[in-house]
C-alpha cells in the first residue's frame, strides 16, 4: 500500500464486527445486516447475506472447483448503524456517561440519541487464553521473587 492510499484509510472505525446495519448505497441498498467481518486494511465490511457474487474457484487438491455464491465486501461509506430505537440508519457518536465509561450514541438527522450496545459477539475471544502452564511460562516462585532491595541498593548490576 503506498502512503496515498494510507492516509485514506479509517482512523476512529464507528461500525464495529456484529453491528446491526443498513445498506445506504449499492445493489441492496435500503437492506439490513449483521456484520460478518471487518477488512481496516481496505476500508471494507462484509455484511452476512448481502452483496452477493458469483465467484468461479478452479478445482485443487482437497477442494472442488465450481460456482460459488460468496458475500463481497463493501466500503465502509455505503454501510450506516441502525439506530436500535427507531430503527433508521444513523450516525454514531462518541459520549461519556456519570461514572466514566464511553458510550457509543445514535445521532443524526431523526435519530433518538440512545446507546447503541456494544455486540456480544466482541466479549467472545477467537482464541481462548490458556489456563495451564506450558513449558516456556515463568514459574510464579520466579516471579514473586524479590531481586532487588531499593534502601540497602542489593541487586543493582555492576556497570
Amino acid at each position: 500500500m503506498g502512503w496515498k492510499a494510507a492516509q485514506k484509510l479509517i482512523r476512529h472505525w464507528k461500525v464495529l464486527r456484529g453491528d446491526n446495519v443498513m445498506i445506504i448505497r449499492g445493489k441492496d441498498k435500503g437492506e439490513t445486516g449483521v456484520i460478518k467481518r471487518v477488512i481496516r486494511s481496505q476500508n471494507r465490511v462484509i455484511v452476512e447475506g448481502k452483496n452477493l457474487v458469483k465467484k468461479h474457484i478452479k478445482q485443487g487438491q482437497g477442494h472442488e472447483g465450481g460456482i460459488f455464491t460468496v458475500e463481497a465486501p463493501l466500503h465502509a461509506s455505503n454501510v450506516q448503524v441502525v439506530d436500535p430505537v427507531t430503527g433508521k440508519p444513523c450516525k454514531v457518536g462518541i459520549r461519556y456517561l456519570e461514572d466514566g465509561t464511553k458510550v457509543r450514541v445514535s445521532r443524526g438527522q431523526g435519530a433518538s440519541g440512545s446507546i447503541i450496545p456494544r455486540p456480544e459477539i466482541l466479549k467472545i475471544r477467537t482464541t481462548p487464553r490458556p489456563t495451564i502452564v506450558g513449558p516456556k511460562d515463568t514459574p510464579m516462585a520466579l516471579v514473586w521473587e524479590k531481586t532487588y532491595d531499593a534502601k540497602t541498593g542489593q541487586g543493582m548490576p555492576d556497570l
